[in-house]
C-alpha cells in the first residue's frame, strides 16, 4: 500500500513526534487516529507538541494558558508517552525546542492548519536529520518563503476541502490523513470519540449531584460559550431558556448544570442572581478536564453551541442538542441518533442568531 511515510522507516524508530495546535474538539476526534497507529505500531513512543497559539509574552497570562484543560486529558493517554506543554511563552517555547531538538526524533508529523509554512519550518528545526511530513495548501507563485518552508518537507499532507453536498466529518479527515501518512486504515466505529474517565472524578460527580439534590432528577446540562465570539449565545438567553421550560410540566423539575468558563464565572453569577432560579447551579472545571465529562456522562441531556461540550456529549453518550453555525459541517456531532442540530438560517449567521423559541420548539418535539 502506498503511503508517504515508509513502513521501513516506521519499523526501525523508537518514536515519532506529531506537532498540532490542539483544542479539546480537535483531540476528541484525533485521538482515535493516534489510538489506531500505537496499536498498529506499539513499539514506536507516541510524542505530541502542543503549540500554544495564545503565546505570549504577558506573565499575567500565563498561569491561566499552563492549566489548559488537554493537558489533564493528555496525560491520562496510555498511547502517549510525552508531551510538550509549555509552549505559552516565547522562552519556554524555545526551551521546549531546545528538548524536543535533543530526542533526534527520526519522524515529525506537523497537523497543524494555520500557519502551515511555521510549523514546516518548526518541524524541520526540530528533526534536522529526520522525516518530516506536514499540511500545506495551494501557494502562489510568487510567494517565495512559503515555497522554501515547504520543501523542508519530506512528504506533504494536502489541505482537505469539506464538499457542501457531502461533506466529510472531522472523524473521516483525521482517519484518511492517517491512511495517507502511515497506509493504516480506521475503521468507521473506531473513529467514534470516547474519553476514559478516572473513577476519581466519576466519584466526584456523582458526590456533586448528591450535593446540589440531582441524585434522583432530570437533569440538563447547559452551555453558551465557546472559544470564537460568532459561537457563542449569550448567557442571558440561557437563563430564559430555563424559564421557559420551567413553564412546561415535563421541565418543572428539573436540575439545571450551566457551565461557565473560569474567566466568566463571576459574570455568570451576578447575572443568575438576577434570574433568582431554583434548582440551577452554575459549573466550571476550574480543577481537572475530567471534571467536565464526568459532569456530563451524569446528565440526561446537553444542550451546547458548537465547541467541545457537544463533541463530549457524544463521546460520554449522552443526547445532546447543538446550536451552530453552517460553516462548518464537517465539526457536526458524529453521533446522529444522539444529536439533534439547529443551525443558523444564513451561512454568514452567527449561533446568537438562534432564539428560544427555536430551542424550545425542539425540545417540545424531543419531550
Amino acid at each position: 500500500m502506498l503511503q508517504l511515510i515508509p513502513l521501513e522507516l516506521l519499523q526501525k524508530s523508537d518514536k515519532i513526534l506529531f506537532i498540532a495546535h490542539l483544542a479539546l474538539g480537535d483531540f476528541t476526534y484525533l485521538q482515535s487516529s493516534l489510538r489506531a497507529f500505537s496499536k498498529a505500531h506499539p513499539h514506536l513512543k507516541v510524542h505530541i507538541w502542543v503549540d500554544e497559539l495564545r503565546r505570549t509574552s504577558r506573565s499575567e497570562e500565563w498561569e491561566h494558558l499552563k492549566k489548559y484543560a488537554l493537558y489533564d486529558w493528555l496525560a491520562e493517554c496510555p498511547f502517549v508517552a510525552k508531551v510538550y506543554d509549555r509552549t505559552y511563552s516565547p522562552d519556554l517555547y524555545r526551551q521546549s525546542i531546545s528538548e524536543a531538538r535533543q530526542q533526534n526524533y527520526p519522524i515529525v508529523v506537523s497537523l497543524g492548519l494555520l500557519r502551515r509554512q511555521r510549523y514546516a519550518r518548526l518541524a524541520r528545526r526540530i528533526s534536522p536529520q529526520g522525516f518530516v511530513a506536514g499540511q500545506t495548501k495551494r501557494v502562489r507563485p510568487l510567494d517565495i518563503f512559503t515555497h522554501l518552508a515547504y520543501r523542508k518537507l519530506d512528504a506533504r499532507i494536502p489541505a482537505y476541502d469539506v464538499p457542501a453536498e457531502n461533506p466529510h466529518h472531522i472523524s473521516d479527515i483525521y482517519a484518511g490523513w492517517f491512511n495517507l501518512l502511515f497506509g493504516l486504515e480506521v475503521a468507521q466505529p473506531a473513529r467514534f470519540p470516547f474519553v476514559d474517565i478516572p473513577e476519581r472524578w466519576r466519584q466526584y460527580a456523582k458526590e456533586q449531584f448528591a450535593s446540589w439534590g440531582f441524585s434522583n432528577s432530570r437533569v440538563i446540562f447547559l452551555n453558551s460559550y465557546s472559544k470564537g465570539e460568532q459561537r457563542n449565545w449569550p448567557l442571558e438567553r440561557i437563563a430564559e431558556l430555563i424559564q421557559a421550560m420551567r413553564r412546561q410540566e415535563a421541565w418543572r423539575d428539573t436540575g439545571f448544570i450551566v457551565n461557565a468558563v473560569p474567566e466568566e464565572l463571576e459574570r455568570a453569577k451576578n447575572l443568575f442572581a438576577g434570574y433568582a432560579l431554583e434548582r440551577v447551579h452554575l459549573f466550571s472545571a476550574v480543577q481537572n478536564f475530567f471534571q467536565l465529562p464526568a459532569i456530563l456522562e451524569e446528565c440526561d441531556l446537553i444542550i451546547s453551541v458548537e465547541t467541545a461540550i457537544m463533541h463530549l456529549a457524544n463521546a460520554v453518550r449522552v443526547p445532546v442538542v447543538a446550536l451552530m453555525r453552517k460553516r462548518n459541517p464537517e465539526w457536526t456531532p458524529i453521533d446522529r441518533e444522539n444529536s439533534t442540530i439547529i443551525t443558523v438560517s444564513g451561512r454568514e449567521d452567527w449561533v446568537d442568531t438562534i432564539t428560544v423559541d427555536q430551542v424550545m420548539h425542539v425540545l417540545q418535539e424531543k419531550s
